[in-house]
């Protein structure tokens, strides 16, 4: 059964890539962002920002203006940002600039209250952010305007960080390409031909192009670390449970609010850890400290046991893995072993029977604002003919719940649950040792070309199977590979070893050089002057108050591209 699976697999693979060759009118060359050229604001890490505004070696106004400049000039070509609020950032940053002159706080009361006074940042669109447009990338919530805050921006803004907008996702961030009918496709700023990832895509392009000091992201099946990897940039998934998901389209409940988790996206690993503690608050308490490093037991895993379903490892990506592996063996004086965890094989069905027994509200009605359900064929009839308000992906993904759920009633269910949980087990005491064990995971392959992951659509499971599990998860690049584009690595840790799996990703920072430039690095300088604050992308106008929107009876055609 699994080689009849493969093989059906393998021709789907190759029926998408003729098909994409003859349909898509993909860029023959290759066309660079804008260089970077001469800030160097825009190469510093968050911590070093802070710090030098603390210090007012630079004024907050400064920095934000130098990123809006930035986002500006390179976001025609990723598509990342999606609304913005420039004019008030500015405001906001000239505010912190009087406070830190006034002398009221000296530098080491700045960074015990404020640790990101003045910079500034974005977060994926599924977060709301106070006078933003708020859409999860639905078309039916185009005109929602957030009246408020989440969770995770509150905490930002009172340890002084700065937030300038939002970015693109997939529709309602169940596709892990971010492309909605709202605002369009986001493109990789290592290749704009590929694919950023998703759900946290847009962040991951606003990142990977330099345009903030560091972004927010959310992970139900990958949704941080997929779009790091493709962008080359770092990013986690913390453990689940330590930090708080309220103020997320679409909003989660009971034990999906499990496997949902937020975390922070960076081009320097030390981030990682600023942003991460900020996020956590109290619950740092209940991160397991960092053991010696002769004390760390390290697994790794070269693929997902070998599912018909997913695709097979790059032999780049398996290269880079044996070079992060000996690297960590020879800092840490450890012997790293290859981990046999039989379940892995199952990770996609495990996932996905997780996800429909977890109690949330059905995705078609989820894409009809919770006010009746759309029927998913029909729309896939009306997509045929440039008629429906939703992606592809989408409705698809609405006839598979149908045939999911249908299937919780089957015994298969109930095994796949009890696996679920088996697994956790295994990782937990097993694997682990008592959370002093790391496993060293990966992607099959770099950034895809654009529409490519309809045809791989299980690809995903590489990663979302951790978040079943509940463990803790860093992304890490480690350089371009042959095409120009972003390698990387999971590191996997236990329950609460958020700081562990930290700790190695600045390790091999230290050692394969972290984030790289998209466009090569030029001496001539390329500071453009900042822009009157304009809008970052092509929304239409914000309405005065926020709306209460219902799905019109007769849809209008929309593009779907």
């Amino acid at each position: 059964m699994t080689s009849v699976l493969r093989i059906v697999y393998k021709g789907y693979d190759a029926l998408g890539s003729v098909l994409i060759a003859l349909s898509v009118r993909n860029t023959k060359e290759k066309v660079p962002i804008p260089p970077i050229g001469d800030r160097k604001l825009l190469l510093q890490s968050a911590s070093d920002i802070a710090e030098m505004i603390r210090n007012r070696k630079v004024t907050s106004e400064e920095v934000v203006r130098v990123f809006i400049g930035r986002i500006q000039e390179v976001n025609t070509h990723v598509n990342g940002l999606v609304d913005e609020r420039f004019e008030i950032a500015i405001d906001e940053a000239r505010k912190v600039d009087r406070m830190i002159q006034s002398g009221e706080f000296d530098e080491i009361e700045l960074k015990d209250k404020f640790p990101l006074l003045g910079v500034p940042f974005t977060i994926k669109d599924s977060f709301c952010v106070a006078g933003l447009r708020h859409t999860a990338g639905l078309y039916y919530r185009k005109d929602i305007i957030a009246p408020q805050d989440a969770d995770a921006v509150k905490l930002l803004k009172r340890v002084g960080a700065i937030p300038i907008g939002v970015t693109n996702v997939p529709e309602l961030c169940m596709w892990w390409e971010s492309v909605n009918t709202v605002y369009g496709r986001s493109r990789n700023p290592y290749d704009t031909r590929h694919i950023t990832g998703g759900s946290s895509g847009g962040e991951a392009a606003v990142q990977g192009a330099a345009g903030s000091a560091f972004g927010i992201g959310s992970d139900i099946a990958g949704s941080i670390r997929m779009p790091s990897f493709f962008c080359g940039i770092f990013g986690h998934k913390p453990t689940s449970g330590m930090i708080s998901n309220w103020g997320q389209q679409p909003e989660v409940k009971g034990r999906l609010a499990e496997f949902l988790t937020t975390g922070p996206m960076v081009r320097h690993a030390k981030d990682l850890r600023l942003i991460f503690d900020v996020l956590i608050g109290e619950n740092v308490q209940k991160m397991n400290k960092i053991p010696e490093k002769n004390q760390l037991r390290i697994l790794f895993m070269e693929d997902d046991g070998g599912s018909p379903l997913a695709s097979p490892v790059d032999p780049e990506m398996k290269d880079a893995l044996r070079k992060a592996i000996q690297h960590l063996e020879k800092t840490y004086g450890v012997k790293a072993q290859k981990a046999n965890i039989a379940k892995l094989y199952n990770s996609l069905e495990i996932w996905a029977q997780a996800m429909s027994g977890a109690g949330a509200v059905p995705f078609c009605e989820e894409l009809a604002l919770k006010q009746g359900k759309i029927n998913p064929f029909w729309e896939v009839v009306k997509f045929c003919f440039r008629m429906s308000p939703h992606t592809f992906p989408a409705l698809i993904l609405g006839i598979i719940e149908k045939i999911a759920y249908a299937g919780n009633q089957l015994p298969r269910h109930k095994q796949m649950i009890e696996m679920g949980f088996t697994l956790a087990k295994e990782i937990q005491v097993g694997s682990v040792e008592r959370r002093r064990c790391t496993s060293v995971s990966q992607l099959p392959s770099p950034a895809p070309r654009h529409y490519v992951p309809m045809f791989r659509p299980a690809d995903f499971s590489y990663c979302a199977i951790f978040n079943v599990l509940g463990v803790p998860v860093s992304q890490v690049p480690l350089g371009l590979g042959s095409k120009g584009l972003p390698l990387g690595v999971q590191i996997v840790g236990g329950m609460h070893s958020d700081h562990i799996t930290i700790s190695i990703a600045e390790e091999l920072e230290r050692a394969f050089g972290g984030w790289v430039q998209p466009t090569p690095i030029q001496n001539k300088s390329s500071s453009p002057k900042l822009k009157s604050v304009e809008k970052a992308s092509p929304a239409p106008e914000k309405p005065t108050s926020t709306p209460t929107p219902t799905p019109p009876a007769t849809t209008p055609p929309v593009s779907s591209s």
